[in-house]
């Protein structure tokens, strides 16, 4: 789970081919800061910044496409992907990537002094109540009734075996 803003316009490409019944895919592809801040032992504020890289494909992708620019305020949940190549030079490389499940756009509209996209902008954060996008889980567990116990009788008469 990140909240962060977006450090540069997000790269939209489409995949000839890879969708389904052949169609293209769509891919958008950004950078996201987020910056912890703290006070260190002498009571001074201080920042770290940490910079991820952010694949959002399909339907968070079109979100991306649509409403995302360079600062945007995003609330992402997503898996941790780490992939590897090699170079031109023949020299093997890894990148980590944030693909995303959940996709919620926060802060402020541009030009507009009206509502919100999800969570307050000014304050503590609050977790959106319903996400724009949310992946299926396909390894999530089939819906079941909540278990309940059976009631206890404490009548010492009725624990007879028979």
């Amino acid at each position: 789970m990140l909240i962060g803003n977006v450090g540069k316009d997000p790269e939209v490409r489409y995949l000839e081919g890879s969708g389904q019944n052949g169609a293209a895919r769509k891919v958008a592809q950004f950078t996201l800061a987020t910056t912890e801040r703290y006070r260190d032992r002498n009571g001074e504020t201080r920042e770290n910044t940490e910079w991820h890289n952010i694949v959002a494909w399909g339907q968070p992708a079109d979100v991306v496409e649509r409403f995302v620019k360079k600062g945007t305020q995003l609330y992402i949940e997503g898996r941790l992907r780490t992939r590897s190549w090699t170079d031109a030079s023949g020299v093997k490389k890894y990148t980590t990537e944030i693909n995303v499940d959940t996709l919620q756009l926060l802060g402020r509209r541009e030009n507009q002094d009206q509502q919100p996209y999800g969570a307050p902008s000014q304050g503590s954060y609050q977790r959106p109540s319903a996400p724009a996008y949310q992946a299926p889980n396909q390894y999530a567990a089939p819906s079941q009734p909540a278990y309940t116990a059976p009631s206890v009788d404490d009548n010492p008469a009725d624990d007879l075996p028979f």
